[in-house]
């Protein structure tokens, strides 16, 4: 229940930042969708290959619907996984933006080829 709460605030998170530089607003949220769920998925292969060595009988007994302390850092980590994706593509849209004016003042003065 936690992980929909985050997914769907991790949506709206980076909606939110594409809005903001006029990017497409669907495809930045299915961005940190997929984000979440990726490092979802690989903390969970992670930790059961290292249960799975370090202990093979407790394979039998793991319960994926209750909140442990395994599950409490994943989300952690994950939300940290989404937030510093997000700051990486903040930066690199203010590049973008403080590249754009030079490149169209560049441009005065020319005569369009369509003339």
């Amino acid at each position: 229940m936690i992980g929909i709460f985050i997914l769907i605030g991790a949506y709206r998170y980076y909606a939110q930042l594409a809005e903001r530089f006029g990017k497409t607003k669907w495809q930045y949220g299915i961005l940190a969708i997929g984000i979440y769920l990726g490092s979802q998925i690989i903390l969970a292969m992670g930790y059961v290959i290292y249960k799975g060595m370090t202990d093979p009988e407790s394979l039998n007994d793991v319960n994926y619907a209750g909140y442990s302390t395994i599950n409490i850092v994943s989300w952690l980590i994950s939300i940290v996984a989404v937030w510093g994706i997000y700051q990486l593509l903040e930066k690199k849209f203010k590049k973008e933006i403080i590249q754009k004016p030079s490149v169209e003042i560049e441009k005065i003065g020319e005569v369009p080829d369509n003339l």
